[in-house]
């Protein structure tokens, strides 16, 4: 998860990417996206195998948003590791 706030508000992230696109590196994903009520903030879903790609990426936007990058796992596999972390271990 990709979670940026736009520095200089909404206006300018949208007039770059019009006039741009997302300008993504080969091997990145753009999956989904949600924007805060307010335009301040925007939630993107993105996928990839490299997560240098993301660093390239988010270069090319820093003057305009800062960003957290936030790495997920699916709830089945969160469900299996929080129960698996929580069992007493035999020895």
């Amino acid at each position: 998860m990709v979670i940026e706030n736009f520095v200089q508000g909404a206006r300018p992230v949208y007039e770059r990417a019009a006039a741009k696109g997302r300008m993504l590196p080969p091997g990145l994903l753009y999956l989904d996206s949600w924007i805060d009520e307010r335009l301040e903030r925007c939630f993107q879903l993105m996928e990839t195998d490299d997560p240098a790609l993301l660093d390239r990426w988010t270069a090319e936007w820093s003057d305009l948003v800062r960003f957290e990058i936030v790495p997920l796992i699916g709830s089945t596999e969160a469900a299996a590791g929080a129960l698996d972390s929580a069992r007493p271990r035999a020895g």
